[in-house]
């Protein structure tokens, strides 16, 4: 069993670490992952060996919990999180209240004779006191959890940074002779302990909540759910939350009402705008026997629907999971920082022990002081948030533009492989073109004064055909409202077309051969009309009576209107094209010339496409397929990228690292330029984040101190520490606004 649930009380990157870690380690489960940016755990176990309730007990072991058993665990970690942030919010403020005061007496009271200067040290460790073990408590309780199982993050390094320099400034405060009958004076750093920690609280505050904003593509997703709806029983209506809706059981949908689950139209007539799912913003009319899908919302009309989908099983559900899957995997550099982070903190106390240590070797008059002062500092300074939030921040506001430009993305491995793809391959039916066959050209063969009543026939024997490009003639005389005409007789003809007897004509239509078999010659404007619709690739069918051909009309898949931009603008960014169809050779090569393909490959069979990927892997390339149907799910598989689009088949989709809800060709250089975009902000984050440690922690060990005497301070390492993570998310959070 695979299961993600929210996760409480992680505090850094190094906590994340610590749960999968503790996960793993649990018997029965053979797998897990644990994503800071999101507050999400994903864990593969063996429901006979461990339970949910045992993987709850392991991480709440080590200081966190797990959000089990919840009718709606999303809105559980919701509330959680809006309980933590308020609490933090309070405790950031009275943190910077209270040691406000101490950095003024330590600043500038310190050596007055009179009040405070006289007692400044007392007051400074009564004011501190409460920051440091009351408003920072949770860092020393979290430690000591951490502790207890040999782990050590974040709150490890503050915990002894600032609990070190407030019990050394207590001593000196407490029993100043010991230093003064050893000739030193003794220092005290409670200022240093109070806004370190007040200042590690505001990191924490500004940092919960610019990642509230990385979630918000999310939060809209969830917010199509309608929480109630009102279901027909016996006649009567009654309302019952959306989660109790059971499959079968029939749903009324007033004017103004989100669809609640997926179904299909028992009675009643609508439009509904599916705008949400399809990218179309014209309402869709809905009748008799027509599907519905959640989140969707209903105009003006009112109808009654059968449920058929219901909770996980619904479109917008399946939506809502690919982002949180998404927003939760973790890129392949993120797998390397995991290891980086999880080693940090046992690396920087080593250095600040071993810091500590070199002070008092080398330090001189005061090297205890400078020892103290430099180690705790280095514990200070030293952040693996920053580290563990450049990447899944990135990735977290990348996936959430991509849901804003209707490309859902499954996972952070394919937002970071899309900037490598330098090689497209296009599925032609459904994909460059609508995939739905249209009437391109009727040539009639009758001055207009001879056509009267025609129209009406030919729709009339249309409309009882099964063959599919007959609706797509229907569709085409629909438009002319013609008259109700009902033939004395009607024959379908397998391979050939249609015939039938109105009057005392008898009428065809069909293709050449139905028209040679009845005797009816296609000879001048007809052949010449004919022979120029083949030759662009058209299917033509010839509407004859008795006397010869009446009308020449011509169906065929029309392009997309973005197809041809969006080949034009990969092909400018040095990006080969192909298109692979099983048409025959003379359709593909008429539909490539018209988007601008130069590579094409006709009557290919599924694992044909599928071998075309290999044979282009084999060169080097990373190939993006795109495809929406069945036969396309082969090479999706196979392709460093698989691209499904939105209206093809579930299987197509389930193979597809990427999806275009809408079928708009445009959206797959939107999706690579995206890639760039979220691993160019990955990168920087990853620079900044590494630079930070590299430069900060031999700057607070002292390495300036023999060149020009300069010991950084605790208090501005605490200022810095939480500068880096702030920084690296809103670095982040930049992407919100880049243009693809």
């Amino acid at each position: 069993m695979k299961k993600t649930y929210p996760v409480l009380e992680m505090t850094c990157a190094a906590c994340a670490v610590s749960v999968e870690s503790m996960l793993k380690n649990t018997a029965g489960v053979t797998d897990a992952g644990v994503n800071y940016a999101n507050q999400s755990a994903w864990v593969q176990f063996d429901p006979a060996v461990v339970d949910q309730q045992g993987l709850q007990n392991a991480v709440r072991s080590i200081g966190y919990d797990l959000v089990i058993d919840a009718e709606d665990p999303q809105q559980v970690q919701q509330e959680a999180r809006q309980r933590q942030y308020e609490s933090l919010k309070k405790r950031t403020v009275w943190a910077a209240v209270l040691s406000l005061p101490v950095v003024v007496i330590g600043m500038f009271f310190m050596d007055s004779p009179g009040f405070p200067g006289r007692y400044g040290n007392w007051l400074m460790m009564a004011l501190s006191a409460p920051v440091v073990f009351g408003l920072g408590r949770s860092f020393f309780a979290n430690a000591w959890k951490q502790a207890r199982h040999g782990k050590a993050n974040m709150d490890t390094l503050v915990a002894l940074s600032t609990g070190i320099a407030f019990l050394f400034s207590a001593f000196n405060t407490i029993d100043p002779d010991f230093w003064h009958r050893r000739g030193v004076h003794p220092h005290v750093y409670f200022e240093a302990a109070a806004v370190v920690v007040a200042f590690i609280l505001l990191g924490k505050l500004l940092e919960e909540r610019a990642k509230s904003n990385t979630t918000s593509a999310l939060k809209k997703l969830m917010g199509l759910q309608p929480k109630t709806v009102r279901i027909v029983e016996g006649g009567t209506e009654r309302e019952i939350p959306v989660a109790s809706v059971q499959v079968g059981q029939l749903i009324v949908v007033r004017p103004g009402e989100k669809i609640p689950v997926d179904g299909r139209v028992d009675s009643g007539t609508s439009y509904v705008d599916e705008s949400m799912i399809s990218g179309e913003p014209v309402p869709v009319g809905k009748q008799t026997g027509d599907n519905v899908y959640a989140g969707t919302i209903n105009q003006k009309g009112s109808f009654r629907f059968r449920a058929e989908k219901v909770g996980a099983d619904t479109v917008l559900a399946q939506i809502i999971r690919m982002v949180q899957e998404a927003q939760g995997s973790k890129a392949p550099v993120q797998q390397l920082v995991d290891r980086i982070a999880g080693i940090f903190v046992p690396v920087v106390i080593g250095i600040a022990v071993l810091t500590f240590l070199a002070w008092m070797v080398f330090g001189g008059d005061d090297a205890f002081t400078h020892a103290l002062l430099t180690s705790v500092t280095v514990l200070v300074i030293a952040c693996p948030c920053a580290l563990g939030l450049a990447t899944p921040t990135a990735i977290m506001v990348g996936v959430g533009k991509g849901a804003d430009y209707n490309i859902l993305i499954r996972d952070a491995e394919s937002l970071e492989l899309g900037y490598k793809v330098n090689a497209v391959l296009l599925d032609k039916t459904g994909t460059i073109t609508e995939g739905r066959p249209v009437v391109t050209d009727f040539i009639w063969q009758r001055p207009a004064a001879d056509q009267a009543g025609l129209p009406a026939v030919l729709y009339a024997l249309e409309t009882r055909s099964e063959h599919p490009l007959a609706q797509a003639v229907t569709n085409y005389l629909e438009e002319q409202k013609p008259a109700e005409v009902v033939p004395d007789r009607f024959e379908s003809l397998t391979g050939r077309g249609v015939a039938g007897r109105v009057g005392e004509m008898n009428y065809r239509v069909g293709n050449r051969r139905l028209l040679d078999e009845s005797g009816v010659r296609i000879d001048g404007p007809a052949a010449e009309a004919a022979g120029r619709l083949e030759a662009e690739a058209k299917t033509v069918v010839f509407f004859a009576d008795d006397s010869g051909v009446l009308a020449v009309i011509a169906i065929a898949d029309p392009l997309k209107k973005s197809s041809e931009a969006a080949v034009r603008t990969l092909q400018n960014r040095g990006i080969e094209v192909y298109m692979l169809t099983g048409d025959n050779a003379r359709t593909a090569e008429a539909v490539a010339k018209a988007v601008g393909i130069r590579s094409f490959r006709a009557e290919v069979m599924p694992s044909d496409k599928a071998d075309f990927v290999k044979e282009l892997q084999r060169l080097g390339k990373v190939v993006a397929m795109v495809g929406d149907g069945i036969n396309d799910s082969q090479a999706l598989a196979q392709a460093d990228l698989g691209i499904a689009m939105g209206k093809g088949s579930d299987i197509a989709m389930d193979v597809a690292r990427m999806t275009l809800i809408t079928s708009d060709l445009s959206s797959i250089p939107k999706a690579l330029q995206l890639s760039r975009k979220t691993v160019q902000v990955i990168r920087q984050n990853l620079f900044w984040a590494f630079i930070y440690n590299l430069i900060g922690i031999p700057i607070a060990a002292g390495l300036l101190y023999p060149v020009n005497g300069f010991l950084l301070n605790p208090m501005v390492a605490g200022a810095a520490m939480a500068l880096s993570s702030v920084s690296v998310v809103t670095n982040s959070l930049r992407l919100k606004a880049a243009k693809l």
